[in-house]
């Protein structure tokens, strides 16, 4: 069995949900202790346990000590086999960390596996819904992955109440990715709920204009909305080559401040020639392994994806070479 201390490196979340889908993966039982360990409420949270509960079914696994507050379980993965689920977190817990969970092991399930899933869609301390659809799907699709992500409803913190719908089709092999496309424009979503549309106006002027001052045209509209509580925050993302940025909208955080900051991500990441934008690197290392491996480019290595190369190497034979020369050059060998 694989044992991994939980509160290693970027220590949170991350590392128990990857942990429970590359046991799946890999079919190697994993126990993963010291969960959460120095978070302030340390332990499974419900929207660990959605995660956990979901790949547990899409692979006919057998999870020891799965309950609320639990500082270590036991995973013991089956046959990957898909199939339909339904799973409501109950919270605002964030429904794309779930998805990171379980879309792994889903693209190499016998069948077709069907994800209703509900929580929160746009919230802190991860990637929002327009993000993952409009970049880390695209990735994906880029790779060969057949899949359809549907936004049934917004959910934001810190009711949740969102729902997505998602359809993975089996996939024999992973393509290499390949980042020699240009950027061929660049495109936004500000989404608001429940908040006078002049917020969202504002966001979107802001943003434009911080594109505006680098001579770079965007094409951003606003998605009202109704949601159980209110929200609002922006993605752009650029086509082509794909890169993404977001921000969210707090109280006491000025509209325009939202808008001119998922605008600067995305500029920043444009003017270093990434391949992958800073948040895609710890999102898509996992595929880019079970391609076969690959290289890219990226203008930080993040704490969760430095945690992450750590992570894999337990469970797959692979080395990760991160040189830095103005900018960090990522190659993935698959030994």
């Amino acid at each position: 069995m694989i044992e991994i201390d939980g509160s290693y490196g970027e220590g949170g979340g991350q590392i128990l949900r990857m942990s429970i889908a590359l046991a799946a993966l890999t079919k190697k039982p994993v126990k993963v202790f010291n969960i959460r360990a120095n978070r302030p409420n340390p332990g499974l949270r419900r929207q660990h346990m959605v995660g956990i509960e979901s790949v547990a079914k899409i692979c006919n696994a057998n999870v020891k000590n799965l309950s609320l507050g639990s500082k270590s379980i036991e995973f013991y993965p089956g046959e990957l086999e898909g199939g339909e689920f339904e799973f409501d977190i109950g919270t605002a817990g964030s429904i794309t960390l779930v998805l990171q969970a379980c879309l792994l092991p889903s693209i190499f399930a016998k069948r077709q596996t069907h994800l209703i899933l509900k929580g929160g869609t746009d919230v802190k301390w991860s990637p929002p819904w327009d993000y993952f659809q409009n970049v880390i799907v695209e990735l994906l699709r880029k790779m060969g992955v057949s899949i359809e992500a549907y936004l049934n409803r917004r959910g934001y913190y810190p009711v949740g109440g969102g729902e997505v719908e998602i359809f993975i089709e089996p996939c024999d092999r992973l393509n290499k990715l390949s980042f020699d496309e240009s950027i061929e424009g660049i495109e936004g979503i500000v989404n608001i709920a429940n908040l006078p549309t002049a917020i969202a106006e504002r966001i979107k002027k802001a943003s434009l204009e911080e594109f505006g001052k680098q001579k770079m045209n965007a094409n951003i509209m606003i998605e009202e909305t109704s949601a159980a509580c209110s929200g609002v925050g922006i993605v752009v993302w650029t086509k082509g080559k794909i890169l993404g940025a977001d921000s969210l909208g707090e109280k006491g955080k000025p509209a325009e401040k939202v808008g001119m900051e998922a605008a600067k991500k995305l500029i920043a990441e444009i003017k270093a020639n990434a391949d992958l934008d800073v948040n895609a690197v710890d999102q898509m290392l996992p595929y880019i392994v079970m391609a076969g491996g690959g290289e890219f480019r990226c203008r930080e290595i993040s704490r969760h994806a430095e945690t992450l190369m750590w992570l894999i190497k337990k469970f797959i034979d692979v080395n990760f070479e991160v040189k830095k020369n103005g900018i960090y050059k990522v190659k993935v060998v698959r030994k």
